[in-house]
Order: structure tokens, then C-alpha cells, then sequence
């Protein structure tokens, strides 16, 4: 939904959260996820781990971009929409790379026949 016409005492399907439309609500089923109120103490990063192991592929990152939206919208915060939180799941994912950086490749040795 818009997130300009959530209000929060009519949250009664996923899809009265903001920035949630089928294609999120489906991701949000895949994790069990079922209404609103599943989502309380939740954290996005885990949620976004979870859906790409579920598939079995990497998602868009814009997808954790909306797990950040309605995380963080069931703990209190206003609404917003989903880019909103662009810039800071870029940081945040920045600065994990920096804390834990690829190790270096693993040597390999050739034996000559």
C-alpha cells in the first residue's frame, strides 16, 4: 500500500502495510509471515537472508529495502516508502563488507605428471 494511506488501526492483512503489494506479500508468505503483527521484532537483514535461502537466489536488494520499511513501521516508526531507506541498507551493507571482507583465494598446487 501507499504509505500515505496507512493507517495504523486498520492493519489487518500485510497489504495494509506500506509499500506492500503482491509480489511482497507472496515474499512475506514464503517466510511465514501472515499478517502484520508477525513482523514485530523481526529484523529486515534476517528477513532478506531468509528469503534469498528460500529461493535459492539473491533478491534485489530493494527488497530489503521494504523489509526496513515495515520493520521498522510495526516498531513505531512512521511510514515511508520503501526507498527511503535506500541510503542506509547501502551503508549498512558497506560496512559489513568493510568488517568482513572476502578472505584471500585459496592457493592451489599443480602436479606435473
Amino acid at each position: 500500500m501507499n504509505p500515505a494511506r496507512v493507517r495504523r488501526d486498520r492493519l489487518a492483512r500485510l497489504q495494509d502495510l506500506p509499500n506492500i503489494g503482491q509480489a511482497m506479500f507472496r515474499d512475506l508468505n514464503l517466510l511465514d509471515i501472515r499478517t502484520p503483527a508477525d513482523l514485530i521484532g523481526r529484523d529486515a537483514y534476517a528477513l532478506y537472508e531468509e528469503l534469498c535461502m528460500r529461493t535459492g537466489m539473491r533478491q534485489d536488494p530493494c527488497v530489503l529495502d521494504v523489509f526496513l520499511s515495515v520493520t521498522r513501521f510495526m516498531a513505531g516508526d512512521p511510514a515511508q516508502p520503501w526507498w527511503a531507506y535506500t541510503t542506509e541498507r547501502k551503508r549498512s551493507m558497506a560496512e559489513l563488507t568493510m568488517a568482513s571482507p572476502l578472505p584471500p583465494p585459496v592457493a592451489t598446487s599443480r602436479t606435473s605428471t
